[in-house]
């Protein structure tokens, strides 16, 4: 039988209601209590990291969860990391660059309702988890959810309380389950090992543009950050309200050394500062970059973990733009 390391932080799954509302109590080991067919499939150990609510999640708690995978990475066949679901989507990109060429499966999962209410969610996603976590066919970072495999950097929630909760931004999930049995469409390719990383920037923002946006915001954030994610309208582009404020701030701040994501509230599809010259205007500076078809997620971790590394401009350009597990496939 495999061996997999199940390692608890809390969230829904993991929660009882208390006087304040759902709150995270259970542990990894009471966790699977409730689903005995587990103890079938493969043997598992528990590690409880931290019980929280995912809201409650930090850059500091996605640099435990990686040293803890990187101390039992040669004990285990497989992971299983139980979590909340408001922020799994950035755990899961953060962990995609934090823990990068993984030849052995690192799943996410969690539920939209707790393992002990009766409609719940939990038993089904816990199974499909440890199923895919024992399976040879994937590799590094997913999420695991209402039957679906989503690879770690393209994986968003986008329904707030059914249970299909997530799924996968402009690019095809990697595989399904039906009755706990795996179909494997993508099966991602590992590197030749691992490799683990804790040093992040934790001074990268995000901004949602909004009609009007008082370039003082702009400014405001990007005094306090080292890289601004920027979550434009449509294909792109920064407004100019007939006074170019607003383009004023980006080339005062990327001068003054600081960096720029341009990206889209629009879901699907991505971004093409191209297109119009709102966006076509800002091409020529090296410290602003663009998302293209990346998540919003993985844009946000990726800056994270880049700017832990380097500050010279070519080099985070250059490793913006270097695909790391399928974050991005179109560069323009």
């Amino acid at each position: 039988m495999k061996k997999v390391l199940m390692i608890g932080t809390g969230g829904t799954i993991a929660s009882e209601m208390t006087p304040d509302g759902l709150t995270p109590e259970l542990t990894p080991e009471q966790l699977l209590r409730y689903v005995p067919a587990i103890s079938g499939l493969c043997q598992v150990d528990c590690l409880s990291l931290f019980s929280i609510d995912s809201t409650n999640i930090t850059p500091g708690h996605w640099a435990a969860v990686t040293r803890s995978l990187e101390e039992n990475y040669e004990k285990y066949d497989g992971f299983v990391i139980s979590h909340g679901t408001d922020t799994m989507a950035y755990t899961a990109a953060a962990l995609s660059y934090m823990v990068q060429g993984a030849e052995k499966p690192i799943i996410i999962t969690g539920a939209q309702k707790p393992i002990n209410y009766d409609s719940t969610d939990s038993k089904l996603n816990l199974m499909d988890a440890f199923t895919c976590a024992c399976a040879d066919e994937l590799s590094g970072v997913c999420i695991v959810f209402s039957g679906r495999v989503i690879l770690g950097t393209r994986a968003r929630k986008t329904c707030s309380k059914s249970f299909a909760a997530f799924s996968s931004i402009n690019y095809p999930d990697l595989a399904i389950l039906h009755d706990h049995r795996l179909m494997c469409y993508i099966s991602p390719e590992p590197g030749p090992a691992p490799l683990f990383c804790t040093r992040l920037d934790e001074r990268v923002g995000l901004i949602k543009m909004v009609p009007g946006t008082d370039f003082e915001l702009l400014a405001f954030m990007l005094e306090r950050k080292d890289a601004l994610i920027i979550e434009c309208f449509g294909v792109g582009g920064l407004p100019s309200y007939s006074d170019d404020k607003l383009f004023e701030v980006v080339r005062r701040y990327t001068d003054r050394g600081k960096f720029i994501v341009m990206t889209t509230q629009v879901q699907n599809e991505g971004s093409d500062l191209s297109v119009y010259s709102i966006g076509h205007r800002l091409k020529g500076n090296p410290r602003v970059l663009e998302a293209y078809d990346m998540t919003t997620e993985a844009a946000y971790a990726k800056m994270m973990w880049i700017l832990g590394q380097t500050r010279d401009a070519e080099r985070v350009s250059r490793l913006f733009y270097t695909p790391v597990a399928h974050d991005i496939l179109y560069r323009g």
